[in-house]
């Protein structure tokens, strides 16, 4: 993937990526040696007429307590990283795979589920709407390829993932619209 990414960067294409809960410890590699900038928050952008609001989409919206209140913060603690830096390679890799299968096994029919009124970022995005009109709202935490009214003139479009959907956005300038890779 970063071959890829490296050589897009050098091609002119700008690359920007949003950390989520499975790569919040990425660090200083991407924006070094490929110029990639890095973004642990979501962003409000204008492009052209319309404004879009992008992000990962990881901890916003109602729900997740245990995670958004215990487990994110240590996470995200400088001091927790600094202890998981000090694991040798082979024993941190593991530590990392195993939470990650634990997360995908403790989620996985909920990845695949739309939960209507209740989806956690349309909540979200309906709460932000409530302040700040924005055109589209493009999230990808969910894993699931969504595109939901928000509200008049307002979207939220979850990218979905690669490895059931295969599932991506385009924006044309006017419009942005899910699709999916079938090559």
């Amino acid at each position: 993937m970063q071959g890829k990414l490296a050589e897009l960067t050098d091609a002119g294409l700008p690359i920007t990526l949003f950390t989520g809960n499975h790569d919040m410890w990425m660090f200083g590699y991407f924006t070094q040696e490929m110029g990639i900038p890095i973004l642990r928050e979501p962003v409000s952008q204008r492009m052209g007429t319309q404004l879009f609001h992008i992000g990962h989409g990881d901890g916003l919206g109602p729900g997740d307590f245990a995670y958004k209140r215990l487990m994110k913060p240590v996470f995200n603690s400088r001091f927790t990283q600094w202890l998981f830096a000090r694991l040798h390679p082979n024993l941190g890799i593991g530590i990392a795979n195993s939470w990650s299968r634990h997360s995908r096994i403790q989620n996985g029919a909920a990845d695949a589920t739309y939960f209507g009124e209740d989806e956690w970022l349309l909540v979200h995005c309906r709460e932000l709407e409530k302040r700040q009109h924005h055109d589209y709202y493009v999230f990808g935490h969910r894993h699931l390829p969504l595109d939901v009214a928000v509200g008049p003139g307002s979207r939220y479009i979850n990218l979905g993932e690669w490895v059931n959907y295969c599932s991506y956005g385009v924006y044309d300038g006017s419009t942005m619209v899910l699709q999916e890779f079938t090559g």
